[in-house]
C-alpha cells in the first residue's frame, strides 16, 4: 500500500475517495453487475485524473500531450486501484472469522 502511496500525486488521493464512494453507489442502485465496477471505476479515474492534467498542465506540444495522456492513465488506474484496496479493507475488517 505504501509503494503505491509514492506514485500517486497528493492532491488526486481525494480521487479515490470519491472513486470509492460512485462504486457503493453503482453497487446498491444493482443496476450494473458487480463485475463492471472495477473496469468503470477506471475508467472514471482516468477521466478525472485526465482533467486534473489538462487544467494544471500547459500543453503546446506532442511530447507534452504523450506526457499528460500517461500521466492522466497511470494516476487513473492507481486511483481506482486504491478505492479497490479501501473497498476489500472495509469487507474484511467486517468480517467474522
Amino acid at each position: 500500500m505504501e509503494q503505491i502511496m509514492n506514485y500517486v500525486k497528493p492532491e488526486l488521493l481525494i480521487v479515490a475517495v470519491v472513486l470509492y464512494f460512485i462504486g457503493m453507489g453503482i453497487k446498491k442502485s444493482e443496476v450494473i453487475p458487480d463485475k463492471y465496477i472495477p473496469a468503470i471505476l477506471g475508467a472514471l479515474g482516468i477521466l478525472i485524473c485526465g482533467v486534473y492534467v489538462i487544467a494544471t498542465c500547459a500543453i503546446s506540444g506532442a511530447q507534452e500531450i504523450a506526457m499528460a495522456i500517461f500521466t492522466a492513465i497511470t494516476q487513473g488506474i492507481l486511483v481506482a486501484g486504491l478505492s479497490n484496496y479501501v473497498n476489500q479493507i472495509v469487507k474484511q475488517a467486517s468480517k467474522e472469522d
